[in-house]
């Protein structure tokens, strides 16, 4: 699913009609484009060497799953969002030809099969100290940062993780970090109008908020690092 996280405009793979039926979002004209586009890199043969010589096997068309990804990869890639930010908050993206298909769609792969599983991710090996005195609990009413570079972060009065990489920050969604945003969101609060409170404390899983904090920071390294191995995205000269 390809999303804004600052308009919450989401493009997703599958698209659902009136009567129930499901299409795939990606169109037979945009599938064409990009086969012709990367005809001679996606149909190269591929050439075995064995004992009874050599054996040549087709190349495999490019897919709309690979399409999807393709763009998943060029929408984080830092030359196109920076270029066209004025245009990303007014329109639909649009995508360019990069001079090779396969580097991003590997890419965007790696992102979306990471963003989407980010509850599965292993939890960065963030220090976690507890406060002397206090009675030890994983509890979550506000969390806070406690220095300026934001490598400190304040679960509760009891604990406090240490040691959160400069680039966890680095992975944005709209003009927050997902970190940023993580601490945001998960806050005990309660809404004036309805008086309903919003607890995300799970009583089954004390540890939980915890254990996303860390895992959230393992996402937004490794965005970062798949992100900044994109090659040059072929844009023209502004």
């Amino acid at each position: 699913m390809l999303s804004s996280a600052d308009n919450f405009q989401y493009v997703p793979f599958y698209v659902y009609r009136p009567d129930g039926t499901r299409e795939e979002n990606v169109t037979d004209w945009a599938l064409n484009c990009f086969r012709e586009r990367y005809a001679t890199e996606t149909r190269l043969a591929l050439v075995t060497l064995s004992d009874q010589g050599i054996s040549v096997e087709a190349g495999v068309d490019l897919t709309k799953w690979d399409v999807f990804h393709y763009a998943y990869a060029v929408l984080h890639h830092p030359a196109y969002r920076t270029r066209y930010a004025a245009d990303l908050r007014r329109t639909l993206p649009r995508l360019p030809f990069a001079p090779a298909f396969r580097p991003f769609a590997d890419a965007g792969r790696a992102l979306a099969d990471l963003h989407v599983g980010f509850e599965s991710a292993p939890a960065y090996p963030l220090g976690l100290q507890h406060t002397p005195g206090t009675p030890l609990t994983y509890r979550v009413e506000t969390m806070r940062w406690a220095d300026a570079e934001k490598t400190v972060l304040r679960l509760n009065d009891s604990l406090t993780l240490t040691g959160v990489p400069a680039e966890a920050h680095r992975y944005r969604l709209g003009n927050r970090s997902a970190l940023d945003w993580l601490v945001d969101q998960l806050r005990v609060k309660t809404d004036a109008r309805s008086g309903i409170t919003h607890d995300p404390n799970d009583p089954h899983d004390p540890e939980r908020i915890l254990r996303l904090v860390r895992q959230v920071t393992t996402v937004s390294v490794e965005t970062v690092r798949i992100v900044e191995a994109l090659p040059d995205l072929g844009l023209p000269a502004s």
